[in-house]
C-alpha cells in the first residue's frame, strides 16, 4: 500500500506577481525550490490564505534570489499580488517506509526569504 504524503511545503508565501496571459503554472524562486525539494514541472497545490482558493498547477522555476512567487494563466485569476499562500507538494510513500519520510516545510517572511527550515508540521497554530 502507498500513502500520498506531504513532501515539501512553502509556508506563507506572499504572491509578487499574477499572469493573466502566461501558459499557466506558478513559477516560484529556484533557491526557495531547491530549499524543500520541489522540481521544475513538478504538480503542487496552491491554498490561497486571503480567499481561501485553493488549485493544482506545475511549477516553473525562477531566478535564484529574486524572491518571485508568480501565478500564471487561469491560476492569475484565483490570486492577487500580495496575498498569502501554502503551496505543497507530495509524494507516494510505500506503508513500510513512512517512518523515513521526512518533509520539508519553508516557513517564509514577508519577502519570501526563508526564515526556518524544519521537517515537521509545527506544533502552534498560528506562525
Amino acid at each position: 500500500m502507498y500513502r500520498t504524503m506531504m513532501n515539501g511545503k512553502i509556508h506563507r508565501a506572499r504572491v509578487t506577481e499574477a499572469n493573466l496571459n502566461y501558459v499557466g503554472s506558478i513559477t516560484i524562486d529556484q533557491d526557495i525550490i531547491d530549499a524543500v525539494g520541489i522540481l521544475p514541472n513538478e504538480k503542487v497545490a496552491i491554498v490561497n490564505n486571503n480567499n481561501g482558493a485553493r488549485l493544482e498547477t506545475y511549477v516553473i522555476a525562477g531566478e535564484r534570489g529574486s524572491g518571485v512567487v508568480c501565478l500564471n494563466g487561469a491560476a492569475a485569476r484565483l490570486v492577487q499580488p500580495e496575498d498569502i499562500i501554502i503551496i505543497i507538494s507530495y509524494v507516494m510513500v510505500a506503508e513500510e517506509r513512512l517512518s523515513e519520510h521526512q518533509p520539508k516545510v519553508a516557513i517564509m517572511n514577508e519577502n519570501n526569504q526563508i526564515i526556518e527550515l524544519i521537517s515537521h508540521e509545527p506544533q502552534a497554530t498560528v506562525m
